[in-house]
């Protein structure tokens, strides 16, 4: 009998003994590594892709259901999804959102609460820069947290204008102004909400409430017919996803630092930035799209009806993916690509900065913000440099083609356009992967020493074009052009 039971518990034992290894074989960090990615890269996807789920769950059973029981929802999955990622450092998106909704509730609609929410959200942020800052791109706390400090901004700046009188607003101000007093469980839910808490995209607390009160939908009284736009994002992530993975460990930021690429002839530089600075974004372009499903899928992503009466699910478009595939200028791929976080931006930043009278000064001071809202490092301030001096040479060059006949002539003529489209896409990705070379490096002895093995094209090239183009407008451009365009 000894003998049996002990036969028994060796065999529980040994049972116990497999599963344990079996598990550790389906660990996240062996199947990270299996897939070349790291353990919080996976999570990362897991975390975005759980949002269908969570977002069928909602609409079976929790749509057009109580207010709170939809907040509670948004609120305790989304903290669930910060846990899975980060740990007990969720407690950092918490105590920012309770201490918002403090400010909005002892300070109430005021400027001082705007510049508190607006000093105290920034400042958190970018202490959090500062004290978890290394020398590589890690998903950390402070990834989900810049796109909660933006919501939270917004929510005040929001607030406030709800307490104006609503004929000093202007139509966009009227739209998000909030006239009620958001509860703490309605700016939990808003915060947390799971389609956007991780990667974006940014939506105002009045859109979010509408989606709770099931006005988001294109059929009144039933959940909005949107299963098939939702699938059809998700299959252009997937789509992006699987180029993404299958490209990445041949294309890296990591050749760009290697003796091999500074040995390279100097075309071969050029031509692997380019192709390095188009691939790269496309770990953006997944999120996006993935994440955008899940909000199409809940409802968010409606926007109304068009004019032939159809449905519109763009509301939490982060991507304008033709066009960021097509567009041969710097403009159009910047429309294209974090759009709801740059309209947040010319919202509640640009056009605030209306006072000083200069948009290109505005500008500036815009882009500026957009490069600490990303981190302390350097190599953001000389993306968003490169950005604005490529914008402003972009629109010379543009004026002065459209303005000069024989350019405007030649840019016309049929034939010619092919080779226009070439050469003008050889040079918006060339300068694009040397703008994200900067971004994606951070720190100034890396970013340097790719720009050193290319002699500083980007710069030399854009800030000579800065001081040709005005010589070229007023040689080529016909004197009655200029009077015209002054009338």
């Amino acid at each position: 009998m000894a003998s049996a039971a002990e036969g028994d518990v060796g065999t529980v034992v040994e049972l116990v003994r497999l599963l344990r290894s079996g598990f550790e074989e389906l660990s996240l960090n062996k199947l990270a590594t299996s897939l070349g990615a790291s353990e919080q890269a996976l999570r990362l996807i897991i975390s975005i892709f759980l949002g269908y789920p969570f977002a069928l769950f909602y609409r079976r059973y929790l749509f057009y259901k109580d207010s709170y029981l939809i907040h509670l929802f948004h609120t305790f999955t989304g903290l669930s999804i910060a846990y899975f990622n980060f740990g007990n450092q969720l407690y950092h998106s918490l105590l920012c959102v309770v201490l918002q909704f403090l400010i909005l509730r002892l300070m109430g609609r005021t400027i001082t609460a705007v510049l508190t929410t607006f000093c105290f959200q920034m400042v958190y942020l970018l202490a959090g820069y500062y004290y978890t800052a290394t020398g590589n791109y890690d998903i950390k706390w402070t990834m989900p947290h810049c796109v909660l400090t933006l919501k939270l901004i917004g929510l005040a700046i929001d607030y406030f204008d709800g307490g104006k009188d609503q004929n000093s607003l202007s139509s966009e101000q009227q739209k998000y102004a909030i006239r009620g007093v958001p509860s703490l469980l309605e700016v939990a839910g808003f915060s947390y909400f799971y389609g956007a808490f991780l990667v974006g995209p940014q939506f105002s607390m009045n859109h979010y409430m509408k989606l709770v009160q099931g006005q988001l939908t294109d059929m009144p009284g039933k959940t909005p017919n949107s299963i098939i736009p939702a699938l059809k994002r998700l299959s252009l992530g997937l789509v992006y996803l699987v180029g993404y993975t299958l490209l990445s460990p041949h294309i890296t930021e990591d050749y760009l630092l290697t003796e091999d690429y500074e040995n390279r002839p100097f075309w071969f530089r050029c031509m692997y930035m380019l192709i390095w600075g188009k691939f790269v974004l496309y770990k953006y372009v997944t999120c996006w799209l993935v994440t955008e499903g899940v909000c199409i899928l809940t409802g968010l992503g409606f926007n109304g009806f068009d004019e032939n009466r159809e449905a519109k699910w763009d509301a939490c478009a982060n991507m304008k993916v033709w066009l960021f595939e097509t567009t041969p200028r710097f403009t159009g791929t910047i429309n294209s690509f974090n759009i709801n976080t740059n309209a947040w931006v010319a919202r509640y930043f640009f056009k605030r900065l209306k006072f000083l009278g200069n948009k290109e000064l505005s500008h500036g001071l815009s882009l500026l913000f957009l490069a600490l809202w990303h981190g302390l490092h350097s190599g953001y301030l000389i993306c968003f440099q490169m950005e604005f001096l490529i914008v402003i040479v972009e629109r010379q060059a543009a004026s002065l083609i459209r303005e000069s006949p024989v350019l405007s002539n030649l840019a016309s003529t049929t034939a010619l356009q092919p080779f226009f489209y070439l050469v003008q896409q050889t040079i918006h990705w060339l300068f694009m992967g040397y703008s994200m070379t900067a971004f994606c490096l951070f720190t100034w002895d890396k970013w340097l020493k790719v720009y050193k093995s290319i002699y500083f094209l980007g710069h030399i090239f854009f800030l000579s074009l800065l001081v040709i183009l005005p010589y070229l407008h007023k040689a080529m451009v016909p004197r009655k052009e200029k009077l015209k365009k002054m009338e």
